[in-house]
């Protein structure tokens, strides 16, 4: 009888040991989510917009803001991207994002404040600042909201 009372003491201990190995400290989700913007931006300075779209939640649902435009979706955001950035006469630049404030909203959930800059072939710098919102689904981090704005 001791030995079944021992292990049903130690059941919780043992399970609350487990739990806590495999639930990610807000550090360590904050640098997941900071990860998805780091590859995203050095996707973006190899011309690589499909990578760089690959931080993006692939789903009509995706919301995308900037200016006075509003996206709804995956592709009406990766049109938005090719039509603005890669259509004849204009050019992707090096991106640089600077200023990160990354707040844990839940377990699944990320609020992301930051700054955005693009140096491009002629010397010009446009800039401006973004909020994004972000998922965890499964294993990965997306985008699921952005509201980028430009400065004038």
């Amino acid at each position: 009888m001791k030995t079944i009372s021992r292990i049903l003491l130690t059941l919780p201990l043992f399970s609350l040991v487990a739990f806590a190995q495999q639930a990610p400290s807000a550090n360590d989700t904050k640098t997941a989510v900071e990860h998805v913007l780091r590859v995203q931006q050095e996707a973006w300075n190899h011309h690589d917009l499909g990578a760089f779209m690959a931080g993006y939640w692939n789903s009509p649902e995706l919301t995308f803001f900037s200016g006075a435009t509003e996206k709804h979706g995956w592709q009406e955001t990766m049109d938005r991207y090719r039509a603005t950035y890669t259509s004849p006469g204009h050019e992707m630049g090096k991106l640089e994002f600077s200023g990160l404030r990354i707040e844990m909203l839940a377990e699944d959930a990320a609020f992301v404040r930051g700054a955005w800059q693009l140096t491009l072939p002629d010397s010009t710098t446009p800039h401006g600042l973004f909020t994004l919102v972000f998922r965890k689904f499964d294993d990965d981090w997306k985008i699921v909201h952005d509201h980028t704005s430009v400065a004038e």
